[in-house]
């Protein structure tokens, strides 16, 4: 199971939610007020975790979403090729590669332990 429902109203900053089949980090959340005839209506401002796209969505409150779930987890550098590092996962030893992110290239070395995330099926290094 890679996602999980919740209502619009349950979610909060900085947390995360699918938009578009891509897992979203939440920036911001306003809420309107009820009208005469509506409900009150929230307006989301989110960043894709894997694309880095701004997305903004607009849902009534009692809308239920998908929210993925995050697992983050640690791993070691073994050799680093070209944009691309070898690693391999410190508690199941699994061997992969990942590209490295732009603002991490400097920092990373071969035997270092990094932290990456997997979400809905993908993985991105996200801090060594």
């Amino acid at each position: 199971m890679v996602t999980e429902q919740a209502e619009v109203r349950e979610l909060k900053e900085n947390r995360y939610m699918v938009i578009d089949d891509e897992p979203c980090k939440i920036l911001s959340i306003s809420t309107s007020k009820p009208g005469k005839h509506g409900e009150a209506k929230a307006r989301i401002e989110a960043v894709g975790l894997f694309d880095g796209s701004k997305r903004s969505v607009v849902y009534p409150v009692k809308h239920r979403v998908l929210v993925p779930i995050i697992d983050k987890r640690q791993a070691q550098i073994i050799s680093i090729e070209g944009g691309e590092a070898n690693l391999m996962d410190m508690d199941t030893y699994e061997m992969f590669h990942l590209p490295i992110p732009d603002d991490l290239k400097d920092s990373m070395k071969p035997g270092e332990e990094i932290q990456y995330m997997i979400a809905m099926d993908r993985k991105k290094i996200t801090r060594v």
